[in-house]
């Protein structure tokens, strides 16, 4: 059986905070975004942005046929620069910067030159995968549905 051994003094309320004392934090989503005049300095700003009015076009179709939310975390020399949310399970799609907002099926790890490569056509997923140029967490096999949504955006 357990002993109580010692005794934890009472805590005794005091007066409370003092005005001024705290200091207002913002959300830690806001402190994780960029800023966005710092996006537009990154080449795949300008290509997820313009793929994000897209699925806005036709985003009900792609969600019948993806049905998946997909994060993008954009990297240069290791470091996550960006990061991207493609969410096209929910409502007529969406698409918008910072991390998932549900939970994500799958999360792609890319350095900014290979994704640049994989958008423009010039890398085939699979193979990038492969040779280790990008990491995949989660349902790799939805790689292959993102692949169909960046085809579908560059013949638009």
């Amino acid at each position: 059986m357990w002993r109580r051994i010692g005794h934890q003094p009472k805590i005794k309320a005091g007066p409370g905070p003092q005005a001024g004392q705290f200091k207002a934090l913002g959300s830690a989503q806001e402190a994780a975004m960029t800023h966005p005049l710092e996006l537009s300095v990154f080449q795949s700003f300008p290509v997820l942005e313009d793929m994000g009015h897209h699925i806005k076009e036709v985003g009900a179709q792609l969600v019948k046929k993806v049905n998946a939310i997909f994060q993008l975390d954009i990297t240069k020399n290791g470091k996550t620069i960006l990061q991207w949310t493609i969410d096209l399970k929910n409502g007529s799609g969406d698409s918008y910067p910072g991390p998932a907002r549900l939970p994500a099926d799958t999360i792609f790890t890319i350095p900014e030159p290979v994704f640049m490569e994989l958008v423009l056509g010039k890398m085939n997923p699979q193979k990038a995968f492969l040779a280790g140029k990008l990491r995949v967490s989660g349902k790799v096999l939805l790689g292959q549905k993102l692949e169909r949504v960046f085809k579908d955006w560059a013949k638009s």
